[in-house]
């Protein structure tokens, strides 16, 4: 981690996909990440959490803003299994609990039902997956958005065609282009250039 009175602001939000874990990557990833030398924060998709309630959902037969809720702590779950399978990490509830990470030296995983479980800008339905999650604590945090998925984006250079190709929620474009998000994609490919990105290299 950096020094001085940027240790507390992520330069970095980094969501790590929930289909990691399925890939077999999702150890290595973790991994890469501890050892980045920037300040950073973690945000874990769903994976089989979120699976699960939507699985849930058809069998109970509860509406979308529950299953909203539901799935942010299925974020919440794989934020603790991320913090279990690597050192050096910890569970972030709030700014605070962010800032106080990396101040320790920690990479916090957020977890992010207490932020943003009443936040207006957030939309109660399954349109809105943790990419866009993800992006819209990279808006608060005025940090750059990095993505790490199990399938490339190479020659993607818009957040639409992401969408457009079932990369990324059709949520994600509208809060991009509303915050003027600085953002990458990565897949299992990419472990060179995200290594080069970890280490400061390209952030502001």
């Amino acid at each position: 981690m950096v020094d001085g009175e940027t240790r507390g602001k992520p330069a970095l939000v980094v969501k790590v996909g929930g289909s990691l874990a399925e890939t077999g990557r999702l150890d290595t990833v973790l991994a890469m990440i501890a050892a980045a030398r920037i300040p950073l924060v973690v945000v874990p998709g769903g994976g089989p959490f979120a699976d699960a309630v939507r699985n849930l959902q058809a069998a109970m037969r509860f509406d979308d803003a529950v299953a909203h809720r539901l799935a942010l702590l299925a974020m919440e779950q794989m934020a603790e299994y991320f913090v279990g399978r690597q050192a050096g990490m910890k569970v972030a509830h709030s700014l605070p609990d962010i800032s106080d990470a990396v101040m320790e030296g920690q990479i916090p995983v957020w977890a992010p039902l207490q932020m943003i479980g009443d936040d207006p800008l957030i939309i109660e339905s399954w349109d809105m997956t943790s990419d866009s999650i993800s992006a819209r604590l990279a808006e608060i945090l005025d940090a750059r958005l990095v993505l790490l998925k199990s399938v490339g984006a190479d020659n993607i250079s818009s957040a639409y065609e992401l969408a457009r190709k079932h990369i990324v929620d059709n949520i994600f474009p509208e809060i991009v282009a509303r915050a003027d998000l600085s953002w990458s994609v990565f897949g299992p490919e990419d472990d060179g250039p995200l290594t080069e990105l970890l280490s400061g290299e390209g952030v502001a």
